[in-house]
C-alpha cells in the first residue's frame, strides 16, 4: 500500500496494492497492522455503506467529543468526490476542504482523521460506499454543516444536487460550535 498526504494534517489518500489479472483483481481492503502504521489506528469498531444515485450529495457530517469519528472511506461501485472539511479551532487548516475521487476503478481510499466534517457527491449512475468508524454513531454528538455553504466553496461537481432535508437545513460553517480546538 501506498499513501499519499494531503494539504490537511491527517487526511490521507491510500492507494492498496491491486493485484490484476484476466479474472479480475484483488487486494486487501484493510489490514489493522498496516492500517495503525499509516493512520495512526486500526480501532474501527463500526462499519458503514450507503449506496446513492447520480447527483446525490450526502454531509457534511462529523460528531464531536468522546464520539468523535475517523473515517477510512472507499467506494465498492461507482466514482464519488469525497470530501474533507477542517473543523478543527486553531489549525492553519480551519475552514479548508481536500476532495478526492473515489471510484470502483482506482481502488483509492481516503483516510479522514477526528476533527474533520465529511461529505460525498455521486458522480456515476449510482455509487456503493463504504467507511469504516473509529467511533460508533450517536446522534447527540452529531453535527453537520450546510453542503452548499459559500464560505467553503467546495466543488462537489455535479449539478443539481440530490440532498437531504436534514443536510439542506444544517448549520452555515460560520454558526459551528468550538467543539475542535486544537
Amino acid at each position: 500500500m501506498e499513501w499519499h498526504a494531503s494539504p490537511l494534517d491527517g487526511v490521507l489518500v491510500i492507494q492498496p496494492k491491486v493485484f490484476s489479472d484476466d479474472r479480475g483483481y484483488f487486494y486487501e481492503a484493510f489490514s489493522a497492522q498496516q492500517y495503525a502504521e499509516v493512520c495512526g489506528t486500526s480501532n474501527f469498531v463500526q462499519d458503514n455503506i450507503s449506496r446513492s444515485v447520480k447527483n446525490t450529495v450526502r454531509g457534511l457530517h462529523y460528531q464531536i467529543g468522546k464520539q468523535a469519528q475517523g473515517k477510512l472511506c472507499k467506494v465498492i461501485y461507482g466514482t464519488v468526490i469525497d470530501v474533507a472539511v477542517d473543523v478543527r479551532f486553531g489549525s492553519p487548516t480551519f475552514g479548508k476542504y481536500f476532495s478526492a475521487e473515489l471510484s470502483d476503478k482506482n481502488h483509492s481510499q481516503l483516510w479522514i482523521p477526528p476533527g474533520f466534517a465529511h461529505g460525498f457527491s455521486v458522480l456515476s449512475d449510482e455509487a456503493v460506499f463504504h467507511y469504516k468508524c473509529t467511533a460508533y454513531y450517536s446522534k447527540e454528538h452529531e453535527r453537520a454543516i450546510r453542503f452548499n455553504d459559500t464560505t467553503l466553496n467546495i466543488d462537489w461537481k455535479v449539478s443539481q444536487p440530490i440532498v437531504s432535508s436534514k443536510d439542506l437545513t444544517a448549520p452555515l460553517f460560520k454558526e459551528i460550535a468550538k467543539d475542535f480546538v486544537l
